[in-house]
């Protein structure tokens, strides 16, 4: 976030780089900033003669060099994007010889998702020599609250750490499609009101009572009647709550549930850094751990490894959701 800051600021400040090399895991950092530069080098009336997108399915580079050596028609800058550059993955050392003299008045933004540059060759030091190389790193599971909280906190919205978790939950670590629900959410609620699971509900369609979320509480309560209530639900609704996910999640809980046997402090403080987890929610592992020992946790996690293998097909003869999660729950509590 603060490397993105500072890439938009040099911009603002009528300092842009001439190549702009946008790599790796997490395409929605690539996409804001191409659009970023998109919308703010050039004005509307610049645009029309001085701003190109070419598609790394569609071009080469060679084509794209070509149109960056082109002069700009009264205007200060052309901005030439390539989106879906790894298509030309290939061939991309061959932009080394442009980007060691890159034409001034040309921004090449170059969108090179799902890749990296091999830090060993010349494109790579030429582009951090005389360009901006950012690299977008996918972002884990335990970090997507913390995302979700900042992106609302520079719009000036607060929300709570159990809707967060509803959202990663539901959404998983897509950022592109994370954002584009809170964009929605942003739109129909004030400011001023905190977004609750029951917004989320309300707005975007996720239940706040029958979710994987929801499961692992009631199974961290052994709270048998909840329990039943929600894997009938997902029974009757496997699309939208498919057991490999559920299955996943439950043994990322039991996981951790184990690091908490094994610690000597207890403060939540000290549970929430060693587990990776938000403070709000370390009381559910303290209850947890009261309901199931260590033994227990080890013989649950083993369990879950062989549900796993039985829900992908494996020696399982096709077992339906209902089944599987009949035997996880018999297997759990």
């Amino acid at each position: 976030m603060d490397r993105i800051k500072e890439i938009v600021a040099s911009i603002n400040e009528g300092n842009p780089k001439p190549v702009y090399f946008l790599m790796g895991d997490e395409p929605y950092y690539i996409d804001k900033i191409s659009k970023y530069i998109a919308d703010n080098i050039l004005t509307e009336d610049e645009k029309g003669f001085n701003q190109m997108v070419l598609y790394g399915k569609e071009t080469s580079v060679d084509e794209v060099v070509s149109n960056a050596k082109r002069f700009p028609m009264m205007a200060e800058h052309q901005v030439v994007i390539v989106k879906e550059a790894q298509h030309l993955s290939r061939n991309i050392e061959s932009f080394t010889a442009y980007v060691e003299n890159p034409q001034p008045s040309t921004i090449l933004v170059i969108c090179y998702k799902y890749k990296k540059l091999d830090k060993r060759k010349k494109l790579y030091k030429a582009i951090q020599k005389s360009g901006e190389l950012f690299e977008s790193k996918k972002l884990y599971e335990n970090q997507v609250s913390e995302w979700i909280r900042r992106t609302l906190s520079g719009k000036k919205y607060k929300i709570s750490p159990k809707a967060c978790m509803l959202l990663v939950e539901f959404l998983g670590t897509d950022l592109s499609k994370i954002g584009n629900e809170l964009d929605k959410l942003t739109l129909v609620i004030p400011s001023s009101v905190e977004i609750t699971p029951d917004l989320i509900e309300e707005h975007i369609g996720i239940s706040k009572d029958f979710n994987n979320f929801e499961l692992k509480k009631a199974i961290g309560e052994r709270n048998i009647g909840k329990i039943t209530r929600i894997v009938d639900y997902f029974a009757q609704n496997p699309k939208d709550n498919p057991f490999v996910v559920t299955i996943t999640l439950l043994n990322t809980f039991f996981t951790q549930l184990l690091q908490y046997h094994g610690l000597q402090d207890h403060s939540p403080g000290n549970v929430a850094k060693v587990l990776g987890v938000n403070p709000y929610f370390v009381n559910e592992y303290t209850v947890a751990a009261k309901n199931y020992p260590m033994k227990k946790v080890s013989k649950i996690i083993s369990s879950l490894r062989k549900l796993d293998l039985k829900g992908k097909g494996v020696g399982a003869n096709n077992l339906a959701q209902a089944d599987l999660l009949k035997e996880l729950v018999t297997e759990i509590v």
